[in-house]
């Protein structure tokens, strides 16, 4: 006596008396492998997809999961990204017409000490928004750059107390070059210092159509010369002082940071607009600086 072996029921498939097309059905945190940089990271993927057949009650959301092993199996980069929208459109014919992804990770670099010949690891934040609108394919890079800022204004107002100790020390006699490099060296000669914080800029990019890579490291090494401060890991004395150095050197507003930034991201040929946001966790307030810019970039629609 053969076995009943009923159909399973498909309810996403069912047709409803409705018109209304919804702007992204998909899924959020998806934990995945990937391939960056010739290494296997921890990433989470948001993907999804239109719908524009209103009649459709759903997508076939495993369609979507399922297509996304391919990212285990080779290195990312915007053509691999590109295939997947594109599998992910054509396992949906007839119900979307644009296909959504971003992928986080954490991206590591191995960075150099400033003076000392130590080094250590850094963790830089990264998203990846890839998507395919009107026939178009878009993929925009966006990485959060750790640093240090010292405000201008602290800083000319520390230099001011120590102008006045320094005055009130010696204003009245005869300087002597031994006994004032001696008074420098004491806290009751610098008596002010200015006040720093550790900031944040979030930059994104658009990168260019048929750009091969994904260049992760490069806009985080653009983005850290650019500003000159960025935030150290193993360090000696050496280097702590050449990172003591290197604030002076940058005195800098969150305005001042926003314009280095756009000046350094515009010399770069393969960006095709590009938005940044800085944040400085103010030492002296209990609230935030913070500065944005753009270039070219509200032509992107958002998901």
């Amino acid at each position: 006596m053969s076995q009943f072996q009923p159909q399973l029921p498909d309810v996403a498939a069912q047709h409803l008396n409705s018109t209304t097309p919804l702007d992204w059905v998909g899924m959020c945190g998806i934990a995945m492998p990937m391939q960056i940089g010739g290494r296997q990271v921890a990433a989470t993927v948001d993907a999804g997809v239109n719908l524009v057949d209103g009649r459709s009650r759903g997508i076939h959301m495993s369609r979507l999961y399922l297509a996304l092993e391919d990212l285990e199996h080779e290195p990312l980069r915007p053509l691999s990204l590109r295939r997947l929208l594109a599998n992910f459109l054509s396992s949906h014919a007839g119900q979307s017409s644009a296909a959504y992804m971003c992928l986080s990770f954490q991206h590591l670099l191995r960075r150099p000490a400033l003076v000392s010949p130590l080094a250590g690891w850094k963790s830089y934040d990264v998203e990846i928004d890839a998507r395919i609108e009107r026939e178009m394919f878009h993929v925009e890079l966006s990485v959060l750059v750790p640093y240090s800022s010292t405000c201008p204004c602290s800083a000319a107002l520390a230099r001011q107390l120590i102008q006045q100790q320094f005055h009130a020390r010696f204003g009245s006699g005869t300087l002597d070059s031994e006994e004032v490099l001696a008074w420098l060296g004491t806290s009751d000669g610098i008596v002010a210092t200015p006040h720093s914080q550790r900031s944040m800029a979030k930059i994104s990019v658009r990168l260019e159509d048929n750009h091969p890579e994904l260049p992760i490291t490069e806009v985080i090494d653009k983005a850290e010369q650019a500003l000159g401060t960025a935030v150290q890991t193993a360090v000696k004395r050496a280097d702590e002082q050449a990172f003591a150095l290197a604030n002076g050197q940058n005195l800098m507003f969150c305005e001042d940071a926003v314009r280095r930034l756009y000046q350094a991201l515009s010399t770069i040929e393969w960006i095709q607009g590009f938005k940044m946001r800085v944040e400085h966790a103010e030492s002296l307030h209990a609230h935030d600086a913070v500065a944005t810019a753009q270039w070219q970039w509200s032509i992107t629609s958002e998901a």
